[in-house]
């Protein structure tokens, strides 16, 4: 009978660990969803196990990666607002452009949320005051920056997802 607990125990937290997984990467193109954090806690649930999965060296790495790569996607998308010649108006149009982005459109989400930053950038820019033509180079920079972000946030999670899956191997 212990074994059948234990068996069903294994079987949950690979469950748990499944969806974090999954929730993990699609937080990655979600803003709203914090992705890599997720995806840790996916490697989390093998570690509550009878067996871990990891070493807790590991265990910490990972935890710090996705605190960075999570605080870096905060600073990121600004940073190529600026980095383009934004203003504190662009910087605050992008933010706000990525929220209303997010409920613009619940069918096509990804894109909205791709599009909001920009355009919100580009409207930022042009109340702070530059033209139509001049807010375009900043809105591009918060596009290209919000890009990084996804990709970093990506990158982190996909990598945590193959170690979860490499551990059955």
């Amino acid at each position: 009978m212990s074994e059948a607990l234990s068996v069903g125990g294994e079987i949950l937290w690979i469950v748990l660990g499944s969806l974090f997984m999954i929730g993990g990467i699609v937080g990655c193109f979600l803003p709203v969803i914090p992705g890599p954090p997720l995806a840790w806690l996916g490697l989390l649930m093998l570690q509550l196990g009878e067996e871990p999965a990891f070493s807790t060296r590991f265990m910490w790495i990972w935890a710090i990666v996705a605190v960075a790569v999570t605080a870096l996607d905060y600073v990121i998308p600004p940073y190529g607002t600026k980095k383009f010649g934004g203003t504190k108006y662009g910087v605050w149009g992008s933010t706000i452009g990525l929220i209303v982005g997010i409920f613009f459109s619940p069918f096509s989400a990804l894109l909205s949320i791709m599009l909001g930053p920009l355009v919100g950038a580009w409207i930022g820019e042009m109340v702070g005051g530059k033209s139509a033509r001049e807010s375009m180079r900043p809105a591009f920079g918060s596009f290209v920056g919000f890009l990084a972000g996804t990709f970093i946030k990506f990158v982190a999670s996909a990598i945590m997802t193959y170690y979860f899956i490499a551990s059955f191997f």
